[in-house]
């Protein structure tokens, strides 16, 4: 196989269709057809079934249009570094963000890509943790920023900061700070589900407090979480940055707990396996740069950057 056979090969499968293919690459379909022909003839396997709407990739196929992604992906990366070494970088760069990182993160992070970094096309996708690691683990994406460290060992993780979770409560609420874990006994919660990271930690620490966080209500939305404590309906742990604007405002009422009692780790992650390209490492560097400016003017409440 060739580069020109990939890239017709990966074309035909984002699209699902070899006349719609065909149409892109401007190639004649009979003869991406026979592309397509000559490669699994090569390879020995199916790589397409065709069907009534277009085409569906085999296991074979779809394993190959995931490793041939990559590859592009990465002959790309090679010639923008090529072309720019020992100038400023360019290239693209594919950046994904838990949705409440992304939230005070991202706009920061593209307004000083545009004003340090123009030739750089910063691409940002937001998703819960475990999404981002899978976009990170199938090439999707290049860097990522998740709230554990990936125990891929082809995957480098840095210490990014920690984030205060604070107790969010109805502005009626009566309790004293610092809030003691084993008073969560007797509130009724309002918490994310088993599939969020968050829940994953707030389990893991109540475990080690012998405490049972009674979980009336499970919400993966941060925004929908707040509302219902708003209105009455209970309690929430969640980070500080998210609810402080909240609290400002007199909607609810935060709860911290002893110092150290309970933090997030942020840590952003990259795939050492794959060569880091001159746009990807001016991104990294303008990450740690941005977060910390972040923490030191107190936008990311509750955040620091020391371990």
């Amino acid at each position: 196989m060739d580069l020109r056979q990939l890239r017709y090969f990966q074309t035909i499968a984002e699209l699902g269709s070899i006349s719609a293919a065909s149409q892109q690459l401007g190639i004649a379909q009979p003869a991406l057809s026979l592309h397509v022909r000559n490669m699994e003839e090569r390879l020995g396997v199916k790589l397409l079934t065709r069907e009534a709407r277009g085409v569906s990739l085999t296991e074979a196929g779809d394993l190959l249009a995931r490793r041939s992604r990559m590859l592009l992906d990465e002959i790309t990366r090679l010639e923008d570094d090529i072309r720019n070494l020992g100038s400023s970088p360019t290239g693209d760069v594919r950046l994904g963000l838990p949705g409440t990182i992304g939230g005070i993160l991202s706009v920061p992070l593209v307004l000083a890509v545009k004003e340090h970094f123009s030739g750089i096309r910063l691409t940002i996708g937001e998703a819960m943790s475990g999404f981002v690691l899978d976009w990170l683990r199938e090439g999707r994406i290049d860097i990522a920023v998740l709230y554990l460290p990936a125990e891929d060992q082809r995957f480098r993780s840095d210490f990014l900061l920690s984030e205060e979770l604070v107790v969010i409560a109805p502005n009626e609420a009566v309790m004293e700070e610092p809030f003691e874990p084993v008073h969560l006994t007797s509130l009724p919660l309002i918490l994310p589900s088993a599939a969020h990271g968050l829940r994953t930690l707030l389990d893991g620490w109540a475990q080690q407090h012998a405490i049972t966080l009674n979980a009336k209500v499970e919400l993966d939305s941060y925004s929908n979480i707040k509302t219902l404590v708003e209105q009455g309906y209970g309690y929430s742990i969640l980070p500080l940055h998210a609810v402080a604007g909240n609290a400002r405002e007199g909607r609810l009422r935060v709860l911290h707990f002893n110092e150290n009692e309970l933090r997030r780790n942020v840590f952003l992650v990259r795939d050492t396996s794959r060569p880091s390209s001159h746009a990807g490492e001016a991104i990294i560097n303008l990450t740690h740069e941005i977060v910390g400016e972040l923490v030191e003017s107190g936008i990311w409440a509750g955040a620091r950057q020391e371990g």
